[in-house]
């Protein structure tokens, strides 16, 4: 991977999108707005394909993105006739992953159905076929791929409250990396998810650009494009978001990482909302079963679900990490 821009860096391996550096309060309409739609659009969901599981049922379904196109997603339904809690999944970007997409967490979630959760895994914008990537530094494809992500994943909660299967009072949201940041802002944008646990992803802007990393690129970019470009997108910074997030509970999640220090971990942590946790694990970008295991403990202490056996829980196969392209 190419490591010239270390935001563009960023974007592509992790996920991260540029934005500003002042904080602002994230009910503000004026910022909230960049990230509404029109809820009484038909929703358009289809369904492909179906696999029966001994505990669940996978649908391979599409529903229609309020920013345009199609969001192909599995629905991944337990057992029985509900309500149900709900999780909805935001997968990493790792370049050369297989799954870069929305097969990242499926064993997890057909694991969760034996807790009865219904489970929604759609494709992020840039997963998607016919999206073309734009790798210049500093262009606002960026911004737009982030907001539809934001609002798809809104969207993918429409679809499953429409169902009438699904508890309203239990719903969370995992993301990962790219999707960790997605995850925070929809912690400040919608008060229907009542947990976030959030991997390995950048929560601040503001936190990220006094990083040495960031100012080298802006030098390297020049000054004065970077200051604009980052005062016009101000609003997209994620630490606008974690610090209204509360009622709902966030718990992050990182790995030991170059770029994810522990005082950057840490600086993070202080902007988000109580109630929150946080755990730093001896585990690369993908982190390991240790966090998994405490994932899902997040999840059914939130969501009250019924206690999965650790043997279960231990047969969910290891993200697989590979290693670094080139650059």
């Amino acid at each position: 991977m190419k490591r010239s821009f270390a935001i563009s860096q960023l974007i592509t391996l992790i996920g991260v999108a540029p934005a500003g550096t002042t904080h602002a309060v994230a009910q503000d309409a004026e910022i909230v707005r960049h990230f509404e739609y029109d809820r009484k659009t038909p929703i358009e969901m289809k369904q492909i394909g179906i696999q029966y599981r001994e505990y669940a049922t996978i649908y391979d379904i599409t529903y229609a993105s309020p920013k345009g196109g199609i969001v192909p997603a599995y629905l991944v339904v337990p057992k029985g006739k509900g309500p149900f809690p709900a999780v909805i999944w935001g997968h990493w970007y790792w370049e050369n992953s297989p799954v870069r997409n929305r097969k990242e967490f499926l064993d997890e979630a057909t694991v969760l159905a034996q807790a009865e959760v219904v489970s929604l895994l759609p494709d992020g914008p840039v997963a998607r076929p016919g999206h073309v990537t734009n790798n210049e530094p500093l262009n606002e494809q960026q911004i737009t791929d982030m907001v539809q992500a934001v609002v798809d994943i809104r969207r993918g909660l429409d679809l499953l409250l429409a169902r009438g299967d699904v508890d309203p009072k239990r719903i969370a949201f995992v993301g990962h990396s790219y999707h960790a940041s997605v995850g925070a802002i929809l912690s400040g944008t919608d008060r229907r998810f009542k947990a976030f646990a959030l991997m390995a992803g950048s929560l601040s802007d503001e936190v990220d650009l006094q990083s040495k990393e960031e100012q080298e690129h802006r030098q390297k970019v020049g000054q004065q494009r970077y200051d604009a470009f980052v005062k016009k997108y101000a609003w997209i910074d994620p630490g606008n978001y974690i610090a209204h997030a509360a009622p709902a509970f966030l718990f992050l999640q990182y790995g030991k990482e170059k770029f994810f220090t522990p005082e950057r971990i840490r600086a993070y942590e202080k902007l988000v909302s109580e109630p929150k946790g946080l755990k730093i694990y001896d585990a690369p970008h993908a982190l390991n079963a240790e966090a998994r295991r405490d994932r899902i403990q997040f999840l059914t202490e939130q969501l009250k679900l019924r206690q999965l056996s650790p043997s279960l829980i231990a047969s969910i196969p290891d993200l697989y990490q590979p290693p670094k392209p080139n650059p």
